[in-house]
């Protein structure tokens, strides 16, 4: 795999030595253990898979290139290039402005942007109306174009199906940045339907067997499906893709619920004609981070740290799944862990800043799970190991710590 040039400042002298000890050891990544980085009287589980993925760090390269290469041009990014507080404020104090916010709210007009300025497509891709809108004025959009091969990838297959005739059933968050580009580049070939969760999928299924009025479709789905969508005719053939960083899990378990919606219409030797294949359109870091979460709820732990971008959508799976099984605090960076009783972190679900006395229990081994999203640095994590570390007595150094993964 590709090497990425990334700022310095991004890496970490304790995570990137252990991610690299792992990878020695298991390069065909068939291990989701977790590592136990023991201190003494803490001990941290840190997941298999974490931080940065090749879509972010492409993105990250290419993005301080454009800074490099244009000292004195006005350069632009579409929006936000990744969800990660720390990545996107480093851009900006170098000298890169937001378009649009992460919702596609107008931040700068499109009226001060001139075929000298230098544009950059974030990682999440872009839709074909801006593209065309910024060809018009002599913008070009090849040479920093950061979007994620995973996620061009999706589009390539909607593409693909499309043409086939087939409908393509987004699973994902409407106004999420990734989700509106995919809608725009499937629409051009094919009807297209964005749903939600698992709860939409069984609505849809009522259409697709037909237990539901079409009028009802219009109230259900507002705004989320293509212009002149008629469902008695245009969810007779359908396939599924994601927004990449979705549940791959719920995804799938999506897919296979409609499915058996189309098997039941048409039956088992006909479904094929009727339900495209897309299991290749998943992405391997989301797949691969959350297998990884999974392989860490399976040792015992006394609570979770994990550490992204509040608008982050697959830091916020994560948190999804540890807090099924440990009390859970969703941070942005270690300045959230205000004292060692005191913490404040993100309740993703009400999307409002809490803070919780006593966050850690007093035993004498803490076992405490930390992991971050796709798009957080891993020296971000490391802070906020050391800060953790820094709350209790006796620990061993971080040095010879470390030296167990490097010998």
């Amino acid at each position: 795999m590709k090497n990425f040039e990334i700022p310095n400042f991004y890496r970490s002298p304790i995570i990137s030595t252990i991610k690299k000890s792992r990878k020695e050891l298991d390069p065909k990544k068939k291990d989701f253990s977790p590592t136990i980085v023991d201190f003494g009287p803490v001990q941290f589980h840190l997941a298999r898979h974490f931080g940065f993925c090749y879509g972010v760090e492409n993105a990250i390269e290419i993005s301080y290139r454009a800074i490099e290469e244009n000292p004195n041009k006005n350069i632009y990014l579409l929006s936000q290039m990744i969800h990660n507080p720390t990545v996107n404020d480093d851009l900006q104090a170098k000298g890169l402005k937001f378009i649009m916010d992460t919702q596609g709210k107008q931040l700068i007009a499109w009226d001060d942007i001139t075929s000298d300025d230098v544009v950059v497509t974030p990682a999440f891709g872009t839709t074909i109306e801006i593209q065309e809108l910024l060809e018009k004025k002599g913008v070009s959009l090849q040479k920093y174009d950061t979007t994620c091969p995973f996620v061009t990838r999706v589009w390539k297959k909607a593409e693909n199906i499309g043409k086939k005739d087939f409908t393509i059933i987004i699973h994902g968050k409407y106004r999420h940045e990734e989700t509106r580009a995919t809608f725009s580049h499937s629409n051009q070939n094919s009807p297209s339907l964005v749903i939600r969760d698992m709860e939409e999928a069984k609505l849809l299924s009522e259409f697709i067997i037909g237990t539901r009025k079409k009028e009802e479709f219009y109230k259900l789905f507002k705004d989320k499906h293509s212009k002149g969508f008629d469902p008695e005719k245009d969810l007779a053939k359908i396939g599924v893709v994601n927004q990449t960083t979705m549940l791959a899990s719920e995804t799938e378990g999506i897919s296979e619920f409609l499915k058996s919606a189309i098997i039941e219409r048409y039956d088992e030797e006909n479904f094929k004609d009727h339900f495209a294949d897309t299991r290749d359109t998943l992405c391997y870091a989301t797949n691969e981070n959350q297998k990884a979460t999974y392989g860490l709820l399976e040792k015992e732990a006394d609570l979770a740290i994990v550490v992204g971008g509040y608008n982050s959508s697959n830091t916020s799976h994560l948190v999804e799944l540890c807090q099924e099984k440990v009390p859970t605090y969703f941070i942005k960076s270690e300045e959230e862990i205000l004292s060692e009783d005191l913490i404040q972190h993100y309740h993703y679900e009400s999307k409002k800043i809490l803070q919780t006395h006593n966050f850690l229990p007093e035993k004498n081994k803490l076992k405490i799970i930390l992991t971050s999203g796709a798009s957080c640095p891993d020296a971000i994590v490391d802070k906020v190991l050391q800060k953790l570390l820094s709350y209790f007595k006796g620990t061993r150094s971080i040095k010879s710590v470390i030296e167990e993964f490097t010998s």
